[in-house]
Formats: C-alpha cells, structure tokens, sequence
C-alpha cells in the first residue's frame, strides 16, 4: 500500500483542443503509477474524464487537472475553467435524472456516484487568477472506512 509523505500536487494546464482530456487522463495514470497508486486509476480515470470532457464541452477557454494527494489516504481528482457557472447537478440542488434516451447528461451523476465526496469552488477573478470554477471529486485507498 503507498503512503503519502508529504502530500504531493500536480496540476496540468490544457488548452483548448479535443486531444488535451486524453493527455490528461494518460498524465493522470502516470502520476499515479508514479506514487505507487495504480489501484486508483479505474476510478480517478473515470472522475478526471467526467470533469474534462465538460470543461472542454461547455467552456471555450483554457482549463486544468489537478491531482493531489490529501491525508488521510484520499486523491482529489480537480478540473479548473474559465466558466464560473456551476453545472446543474454539481451544486448543492442536484439534478434531474435525465430521460433514459438522453444521449448525454449523465456524467456528473456517474462523478457522484463513484466520488467518496464532491465538490465546487467558484473563484472570483482576483489580481492573478483567472476566475472560474474548480469541480473536484475525491476517491480514497488504503483500508479506511
């Protein structure tokens, strides 16, 4: 089983181009294999493609994944926009089921049925930043509860 000692961060800045959430899963994988995690990568994979694909879906600026080893024994799996609107099923009023011929609408479900927790920061544009959103999703190894 790997430890986290000290806490590690990785974040990957993405352009704007259809191959970008494929480079980020492929990095995602890496990092974990890297660490000693490769257990996690099914489930990571899954968050990281969700987020992704509607960063790159519904924003047209840049965006970023970012992978960080929290203690105890949790990965949080975040994806950063430029959009600062929180999509309809990631704040705290849920969203609709939708139909079952819907061919789409159902990957932010899929992130919280599969993420120990969920969650959204909206960032404000300040000095620096860029503004946004971050959506973050967080799996958790090891034999915790």
């Amino acid at each position: 089983m790997a430890t986290v000692s000290p806490p590690w961060a990785y974040t990957l800045h993405l352009p704007h181009d259809p191959h970008a959430p494929g480079i980020a899963r492929a990095t995602l994988r890496t990092v974990l294999a890297a660490h000693g995690l490769p257990e996690l990568a099914p489930t990571a994979e899954l968050l990281a493609s969700e987020l992704l694909s509607n960063a790159h879906r519904h924003t047209a600026g840049p965006y970023a994944l970012r992978l960080r080893a929290m203690e105890p024994g949790r990965l949080r799996v975040a994806v950063w926009d430029t959009d600062p609107r929180v999509p309809p099923g990631f704040g705290t009023d849920g969203a609709a089921v939708p139909p079952l011929d819907a061919e789409d609408g159902r990957g932010l479900h899929l992130v919280r049925a599969c993420a120990d927790a969920v969650g959204v920061s909206v960032l404000r544009e300040l000095g620096a930043s860029k503004g946004g959103k971050l959506l973050w999703a967080e799996c958790q190894w090891g034999d915790l509860p």
